[in-house]
Formats: C-alpha cells, structure tokens, sequence
C-alpha cells in the first residue's frame, strides 16, 4: 500500500511539473512580431506569417486523403490523426492517450484540479486560458469567427468549423459497426448507442433512461414546464433551443440540411437523417421481440403494440386509452 501512495505521489510530482513546462514556456517573453490589420502581437515571426493567413484566407497544406485545406502545418498534422487515430499524447498518471498536446494539457488539470484562470465577470474558474477567453464571449457577446459561405458567426472555432461542414457535407468520422458518417466525432459515440442499446443517463424525477445528457435536460422540463427559448419575431417559447432554431425556419424558409445522395434540403436535420433512410435502406430500430427492424423509432414503437394487444387508430394512438379520454 505505502509503495503504491510513494509511486502515486512520484506521478504527480512529474504531473505538475510537466503543467508548469506547458504553461511556463513562454511566460513573460516580449511579442515583437505585430500584425499590421489587427494589431495582434506574437513571439515568434512564424506565427505571425500562419495568423496573416486569418486575414488573407489562405490555406497552403493540403490534406492528401480529404482534400482539406489549412493554414498551418501543425493544424495538417493535428487533422490527419482523425484519419490514423493516431494518439502520441500520454498521460503520466492514468495513461490514456491524446492526439492533441492541448487536450492533454486540459487533462491533467484533471488529476490535479487546479483552476488558476478566473472570469472577472462572474468569477467563474477555468484550468485553461483559452476556456476563459471562449467564457468571456457569454457576457460580451462576441462571435469573432465568421463563415465565408453563408457568413454565420461563432462564439468558438470549433463550432465553426462544424458549421462549415454543413456547407461541405464533409463528414469524417465514422461508425465501425455500420460505416455511417458524420461531421462531429461525438456524433458516432451517440449513434453507437443505437446499436448497443446503451441509456446511461436517467432523469432523477421519473427514472426515464436516456442515451443523451441533453436529451434528460430537455426531458425535465416535461416535469416543469419551463420554457426558457423565445422567439424574438413572433415571441412563441420553446423548451429546447433547436426546436427554437427549427421554428425560426418556418419565418425563414431556410432549408440548410441537403440530401448529398438527391440533393433535396431539409429544414431540420433529424428529417434529413430519416430520409437518407430511403436511400441506404438502414433500419436501426429493432424489435427486441420478434427481431423485425425499422427506420423510424416511432414506427418500431407502434409495431411493438402489435405483441402487446393494443390497438391503434389512424393517428397510432391507442383505442383503449382515447375511449377512456372520452
């Protein structure tokens, strides 16, 4: 036990000092490198020839198995691990794995649960710089990342570049167990759970499972009716922010979700998955009875009534429970 506490004690040691590396590198080096458009300074002249690239849009490194484009080297090499899965950033103390030196660095606050960074506002802490710097966006509202097609903007990058895909249709991640595609990592780990079956999120009120954290956020306010989304053109309320997002189309008559295999658009996105259905012919949705499988949960949902007795009407509603409505 006591070798076990001396070896856990040596990892943090080697923790802590590798965060301080990380952070204290460039402390308190003067940035003699000034951008001439936005007044931004750098250490490094290198940096300041990639950061010109915000402003001139150029995009010289080349992905050679997507095509994708960047402005800088590193940003190449950091992408291409979502092609290999590459992961050569290893934690000390737990040992897992890391494509990016920035996550790593973010994970062994983990470990440490250190917080030097502090919102001014709100007083929120924070283990990295850059999470105060995207926090502080909350309070003033700045969106500094703009799109060059449809000229949305973002609060963060990455949301950004999510947002691109749209326009793109690229979708780099994929499920190793029925080779779907999709534009966000996170994404696959959600869909996997169609396969697997797995709900390990569950509202404390009902005990409802669900296989999303949001999807419980948004299940409780079925318990208490709170509607915190409005529409600022005809001021209906919403409990969910996409559905708000989803109304505002019917004002718009924007259809931003296309169909890259008949190219029709879709005003929402979950339309848009259904409908590609047609196309691949997948039925995720399996009877745990009888085995027979569909392509839209609520249709698996009405079949399963078939084995329970129920009966429907047109609108799938039960005759036993609209006869007891009456």
């Amino acid at each position: 036990m006591e070798d076990e506490l001396c070896q856990n004690n040596v990892k943090y040691e080697i923790l802590c000092k590798r965060i301080r590396i990380f952070d204290d590198t460039e402390e308190g080096k003067e940035k003699i490198y000034h951008c001439d458009i936005c007044d931004k300074s750098f250490l490094h002249k290198s940096n300041l020839i990639t950061h010109r690239r915000v402003h001139t849009g150029e995009k010289p490194y080349h992905c050679d198995i997507c095509g994708n484009t960047f402005s800088a080297k590193s940003s190449l090499t950091t992408h291409k691990r979502v092609h290999t899965g590459e992961k050569p950033y290893r934690c000390d103390v737990c040992g897992k794995s890391f494509s990016h030196r920035n996550t790593l660095t973010r994970h062994l606050y983990v470990h440490t649960g250190e917080k030097p960074y502090h919102c001014d506002v709100c007083g929120k802490s924070f283990s990295e710089n850059g999470d105060l710097t995207k926090h502080k966006r909350v309070h003033t509202g700045e969106k500094p990342y703009h799109c060059d097609i449809c000229g949305k903007s973002f609060s963060v990058i990455n949301h950004l570049t999510t947002h691109v895909r749209i326009h793109t249709g690229e979708k780099p991640y994929h499920c190793d167990i029925c080779g779907k595609s999709f534009s966000q990592n996170g994404e696959v780990t959600i869909h996997k759970r169609i396969h697997t079956g797995e709900k390990p999120f569950h509202c404390d009120i009902c005990g409802r499972l669900f296989s999303q954290n949001g999807e419980v956020t948004n299940h409780k306010r079925t318990h208490t009716g709170e509607k915190p989304y409005h529409c600022d053109i005809c001021s209906k309320s919403f409990s969910h922010g996409n559905t708000l997002a989803a109304h505002k189309r019917v004002h718009t008559g924007e259809k931003p979700y296309h169909c890259d295999i008949c190219g029709k658009s879709f005003s929402h996105q979950n339309t848009l998955t259904k409908h590609e259905r047609i196309h691949t012919g997948e039925k995720p949705y399996r009877c745990d009875i009888c085995g027979k499988s569909f392509s839209e949960g609520g249709v698996l949902t009405k079949h399963k009534r078939i084995h329970t007795g129920k009966k429907l009407d047109t609108s799938g509603q039960s005759l036993a429970e609209k006869g007891s409505q009456n």
